[in-house]
């Protein structure tokens, strides 16, 4: 085994001992089948997305002792198909004084000799702000593993404040997406606080990986898109330079940001002399209720694959009372078109798909209810228009999760091509954010939809991926019904697959 002394961390053999002796008492059927879930206690943001001796890695910010956000560890799960996930012991736990106060957020990636590295941010409380806020150091450090097993680098900090732009905030610096370039060199982005306390892009490069200097600043926000931009990652997609981040405390925009915590990208060219991102167009990721800090690899085949926490800072407590808490959403393939970020599930979910059914030119006029169309775990296709060109629906609506008074529902309202998603009686019984909308980008009076359903979760892609929309439902998986609704006449063809 290429490293052996975790044991040598009491933290991290607690946590590995925590996993072990509890995380089996749950059963698969309290588990999602086709997102990866916490193996015990809490999940958030995805961590170290890479491939790493042929097997997809996804590491996650983690609290196994309590279904609660807590002391950061990393947990860790493999997968061979980006569908069906197997859970690994922890990786990371925070042991050493610079991140005492937590393993935070950041990358991996395969190096040419074999190791797996992990680069992360490291947290540690320091007193109080003359505010009387508390106040940390946020320092960027590395780990050398075989898959299973990590080593914390012997000389971290690589990255800490004396390396920072002039004004920038030493307490927020954190979640470093690091990559290497056709050269061999190191490049990573962080996210950052200036001067004026409005969210930054910092990046940074080194020969080792160990050593770094300070490139430029990939993008400022200049107040523009909430405050702090967390969990950067920037790539080349389809020819142009895109940059992902999720701003915190974001003021909604219409129907394109919501206020709270979202996500953004911004899509355009990079100015290699200022190592400046030249903004041509910004847009949400998602339009939904729960989706943050996105994260992607490049695949093999060379696709660019994207994964997000399925959840939301400003509705976390949403928990359902279960041992685990917190799901990442189905990978999604990214592509630009015309400026803009589209998306749609991986295509190894198709190999998940069982038990085909489906229909063709099914009339909908009022409430309608078909055969085979049900379930929890479904991947579900609509084609809607309307019945008449002069008498066109009004309201069309999908109904799942549902028995008696319960259900969730998406909602398509001809009038201002609206597409809304809501949970409200979902069995919640606290006040919730329960629902969004957007508007259509395009609409040629056919309403096509691709549904992804798992037991405790929503993911919906418009069109050919334009706009996707993603919540989390805390509804009994035993309530399995799905209709169909329309006010007015509207004709409908379905396809459904159970997923498994």
């Amino acid at each position: 085994m290429a490293t052996s002394d975790y044991s040598d961390s009491v933290k991290l053999y607690a946590a590995r001992r925590h996993e072990a002796q509890f995380s089996g008492n749950i059963p698969a059927s309290e588990r999602p089948v086709v997102h990866l879930g916490s193996r015990i206690g809490w999940m958030n943001d995805p961590n170290g997305f890479s491939i790493y001796k042929g097997q997809y890695h996804l590491f996650y910010q983690y609290h196994p002792f309590e279904s609660v956000w807590g002391p950061m560890h990393w947990g860790h799960a493999v997968s061979d198909d980006l569908v069906h996930w197997e859970h690994l012991p922890a990786a990371l736990a925070p042991d050493e004084r610079y991140d005492s106060s937590g393993v935070f957020s950041g990358s991996a990636l395969e190096l040419a000799d074999g190791r797996h590295l992990l680069m992360y941010t490291g947290l540690a409380m320091t007193g109080r702000n003359p505010d009387g806020t508390s106040a940390n150091r946020q320092v960027q450090c590395i780990a050398y593993g075989d898959g299973v097993d990590y080593k914390k680098y012997d000389g971290n900090p690589v990255l800490d404040e004396s390396q920072l732009p002039e004004g920038a905030s030493a307490q927020d610096f954190r979640d470093p997406k690091i990559w290497m370039d056709e050269k061999g060199t190191f490049h990573c982005v962080l996210g950052s606080l200036d001067a004026d306390g409005s969210g930054q892009i910092l990046q940074y490069r080194s020969v080792n990986a160990i050593s770094w200097e300070f490139e430029g600043v990939l993008a400022s926000n200049n107040g523009r898109y909430g405050v702090m931009w967390e969990c950067p990652d920037t790539f080349v997609l389809d020819g142009k330079q895109v940059l992902l981040v999720s701003p915190q405390d974001m003021l909604p925009e219409g129907n394109e940001f919501m206020s709270g915590n979202g996500t953004l990208a911004l899509i355009g060219s990079l100015d290699e002399g200022t190592c400046s991102l030249v903004e041509e167009a910004t847009q949400a990721i998602d339009y939904g209720i729960d989706f943050y800090a996105t994260q992607t690899l490049l695949t093999t085949d060379g696709r660019r694959v994207m994964v997000a926490w399925m959840q939301n800072w400003d509705t976390t407590f949403v928990g359902g009372g279960r041992p685990w808490f917190g799901q990442m959403t189905l990978p999604r393939e990214l592509h630009v078109r015309d400026g803009r970020l589209y998306q749609w599930p991986v295509r190894e979910i198709e190999a998940a798909r069982r038990n085909r059914v489906a229909y063709e030119g099914v009339m909908v006029e009022g409430l309608c209810e078909l055969d085979g169309v049900r379930g929890r775990c479904v991947d579900l296709s609509l084609a809607v228009r309307s019945a008449d060109e002069g008498d066109s629906y009004s309201e069309f609506f999908v109904r799942f999760a549902q028995r008696g008074r319960y259900r969730s529902t998406i909602c398509f309202r001809t009038k201002d091509r609206s597409l809304m998603i809501n949970r409200k009686h979902s069995g919640l019984r606290r006040a919730v954010v329960k629902d969004r909308k957007c508007k259509l980008l395009s609409y040629d009076g056919t309403l096509r939809l691709r549904i992804i359903l798992d037991r405790y979760s929503m993911e919906v892609f418009v069109g050919e991926g334009e706009q996707a929309m993603t919540m989390t439902i805390t509804t009994d998986p035993s309530f399995d019904t799905i209709t169909f609704y329309a006010e007015g006449k509207a004709i409908m063809d379905v396809e459904k697959y159970d997923l498994v």
